[in-house]
């Protein structure tokens, strides 16, 4: 990052006037307009299946045969689930924005205001304290402080700024106040280049999603063209009435609609996100959990996730007989209650010596320099220091350098405890060494249980941060990951590639490198979860098939990933995987129900095309098949418990269950077709119409055993439901479905062509089909 020049200075005392604030940029960085409640509506209910949906529903109306109408509750119900979902999601996300929205004072006209982030213009005067976020890149004008970086750099090491220095928007204030001078706001502050990659139009990539688009384009192309050869083959060449060629026709093309697996889709992922937000996880994009559940190789964020963000003391090691740990410790518990630092260090110094008191007063306090590594304070006769060993004394000593070493490959950060006397400045010399102490870095309690959940789903970990290696090496040992650690900044462009591939733990990651090592695991065929907390993080979040902010960090990490931890749980993650696995797994099986339907009555339309004189069913019979037989069983085996990991391609796995289903139901069909014009039992065609819908009922049953084995007492459950259910509407209402009354020879022949139905079923599915449907494009 380069130093920012500022080439005029506000006045201190007085800031900017209120014409000079109208006139100046605001800091402002466009991002995605997000879409109104309004605009949500119309393009939910003006949807392309929906458009569909209205001109079949004008047709029956036109008919007067207003019962076949009961397939439009289905769109209506679809469209409620999924309008519901897209401004519950929008709700969440302006409550999330507005909870994590930070104000700053800023000196105007010589009186101090407080504005939002986005109401700080250039040239402004704002005043940081400890903890605060830095708004925009500026210099240092007044005061001094320390700043962590590691948003941007990945550095957790606190910086000294003093005036004249720059300070970086997205950064934090650790210790210490000033005021700074907005050099760079909006789009022209450092973050904003990075931001690019996150406003960066990207669809995160969905087998599901881009299963039902198929379904869609094929419904874009076919529906019409057939419907439209239907329709003329009834009314022109069959000579049947309009209404009744109409009442085909729209029979043909609703069951070749697969609205259904729409709105199990949806329902089944609203779900999932509703689930997760009682976990506290907030989900941006519902198919990311298909691509949680399918995830392969997981890259963690070492800050976050691995550890907490805090830091403790491990232990005291005397090097000296003089003192002992008890004494080293009250030192420590002087030194740092005169310093008075809120860096991390210092803080996890305060908290080791919590239980100590401090009688003796410094005279003189040294404030810790991150350019000398070192803080100190002068008590009556004599100077302690605490710091970086090799910073501090002027001449080291091989034997305790080497000991040092020893410990930092541990993963410790290794501090010495000196003793010199009296002075004025903080300077390396020769002094007393007491003692050192070792502080490492505080693993999530439960980071090694969540470690070995993943290695034993065979899910791949790479830990990335941008600490020196051997740290990171050392701390990934702690949580139970023993791999091979590489320093990323000794690694050329062109083999990022090989060294995903060898390596598990990477440090000294620049934020391009992490992108760049993301998009080499998907060249390599895997797929990529990604978690980060840090602008730093965002590239690599947006690249990645699944990423994971933590609710901590900065906005434009939370903004760009699918998902945010709102609390730092990283301890949830086996749950929402297993319960993502759950979900897709789910949908992936009964997804197979809706899909016999669109093929049946696709292939029974070109038949009847080509060859019978009307279409097997009329809307309302189509209506009761898809409730009893798919849309009820669908529904209840949403609550199955499946969290095998995702493989192979959801429309492969789908359609190799659906196509014997479609192929032996079409086939029974046109026997009992031939069967009617031989004039057996003496059926015409509205017994065909009504015994062609039996025929469909018992196929639903079929394929709903075939998908529900193994048999649970649950599954079980469900096929007596969905038989009971056609039992009492065949027997009880007939005339609301337009069933017709038929004899017992017919329902013979129903049950012998059921037999055939299912026997022919069974010897198809074990046809190779997924060998088969491998081989077309779309499966790719």
């Amino acid at each position: 990052m380069k130093p920012i020049e500022c080439e005029r200075l506000t006045n201190i005392e007085m800031g900017l006037s209120q014409e000079e604030v109208q006139r100046a940029k605001a800091n402002i960085i466009e991002t995605n307009p997000q879409k109104s409640i309004k605009q949500l509506v119309f393009e939910e209910i003006f949807s392309f299946f929906n458009m569909i949906n209205y001109i079949l529903a004008a047709l029956v109306i036109y008919t007067g045969s207003y019962r076949n109408l009961l397939f439009m509750g289905i769109v209506v119900v679809n469209t409620t689930l999924s309008l519901y979902q897209k401004i519950h999601s929008r709700k969440i996300l302006n409550k999330l924005a507005l909870l994590n929205a930070q104000t700053y004072t800023v000196l105007r006209q010589g009186k101090q205001d407080v504005v939002n982030m986005d109401e700080i213009v250039e040239g402004d005067l704002v005043y940081l304290a400890s903890g605060a976020q830095i708004p925009c890149d500026g210099i240092v004008r007044f005061g001094q402080c320390q700043v962590n970086e590691s948003l941007l750099t990945g550095e957790a090491d606190a910086l000294d700024r003093q005036e004249q220095d720059s300070l970086y928007g997205g950064c934090f204030v650790v210790s210490g106040k000033c005021i700074m001078q907005a050099v760079l706001v909006g789009d022209q502050q450092y973050m904003a280049s990075i931001l690019k990659e996150a406003k960066r139009e990207k669809a995160y990539p969905s087998k599901l999603r881009d299963s039902l688009d198929s379904l869609i384009k094929f419904c874009s192309w076919m529906i019409f063209p057939v419907g439209a050869a239907l329709f003329i083959k009834l009314f022109f060449f069959s000579k049947i009435s309009l209404n009744h060629a109409i009442l085909n026709t729209t029979a043909s093309m609703i069951g070749m609609i697969p609205e259904g697996l729409i709105i199990l889709t949806s329902t089944a992922l609203l779900t999932a996100a509703v689930r997760m937000a009682r976990k506290k996880v907030l989900i941006h994009e519902l198919y990311c959990i298909e691509n949680l559940a399918r995830v392969d190789t997981l890259c963690l964020d070492k800050t976050g996730t691995i550890t907490s963000g805090n830091m403790k003391v491990s232990d005291l090691v005397t090097t000296s007989n003089h003192y002992s740990k008890a004494d080293l410790k009250q030192i420590i518990a002087n030194v740092t209650h005169a310093v008075e630092d809120e860096n991390l260090t210092a803080q996890a110094l305060s908290r080791y010596v919590a239980d100590l008191d401090v009688s003796q007063k410094a005279s003189q306090v040294f404030p810790f320099s991150s350019a000398k590594k070192c803080s100190g304070a002068v008590f009556s006769e004599e100077t302690y220091y605490i710091g970086a060993y090799t910073f501090l004394f002027e001449h080291t000593d091989p034997i305790i350098v080497k000991q040092i070493e020893e410990y930092a490959q541990n993963g410790n950060r290794v501090l010495a405890i000196a003793k010199g006397k009296v002075t004025t400045t903080l300077n390396q010399g020769d002094y007393e060494l007491c003692g050192l102490i070792l502080i490492e870095d505080e693993i999530r309690p439960n980071a090694k249980k969540i470690l070995d959940y993943f290695k034993a789903e065979d899910v791949d970990l790479k830990i990335i941060s941008g600490d020196d290696p051997t740290t990171v090496g050392a701390i990934a040992k702690r949580a139970g990951i023993q791999k091979k650690a590489i320093d990323m900044s000794c690694v050329k462009e062109d083999e990022i590639g090989q060294v995903v591939q060898e390596y598990s733990i990477f440090g000294r990651v620049s934020p391009i490198q992490k992108r760049m090592m993301v998009e080499a695991l998907q060249q390599a065929g895997h797929t990529v979860g990604m978690t980060g907390d840090g602008v730093n993080d965002v590239m690599a979040l947006k690249q990645a098939d699944c990423s994971i902010a933590m609710g901590s960090g900065a906005q434009a990490a939370m903004s760009v990933a699918s998902m945010v931890l709102l609390e730092d749980q990283f301890k949830v993650m086996p749950s929402i995987v297993a319960h993502g696995r759950c979900v897709i797994n789910n949908i992936q099986r009964t997804a197979s129900l809706f899909l016999v339907k669109t093929l049946f009555s696709f292939l029974l339309t070109v038949l009847t095309v080509i060859w019978m004189r009307e279409y097997p069913f009329v809307p309302i019979q189509l209506t009761l098949v898809s409730s009893i037989c798919i849309g009820m069983p669908a529904f209840f085996l949403t609550f199955e418990q499946d969290t095998r990991r995702i493989k192979d391609h959801f429309m492969i796995n789908v359609l190799s269950r659906a196509v014997p289903g479609a192929v032996a139901l079409s086939s029974m069909i046109c026997v009992l077709y031939v069967l009617m014009n031989l004039g057996v039992f003496g059926l015409g065609l509205n017994e065909f119409k009504t015994l062609s819908t039996l025929l469909a009922i018992v196929n639903g049953v079929c394929v709903l055993y075939m998908i529900c084995s193994p048999l649970t007492t649950m599954r079980m459950a469900i096929i007596i439901l969905s038989v009971a259910c056609a039992t009492i509407a065949i027997l009880f209402m007939p005339s609301i479905f337009m069933l017709k009354p038929f004899s017992w020879l017919a329902l013979l022949l129903v049950l012998g062509l059921g037999v055939g139905d299912a026997i022919l079923m069974r010897w198809l599915v074990y046809l190779p089909w997924k060998e088969i449907l491998s081989r077309f494009a779309w499966s790719k």
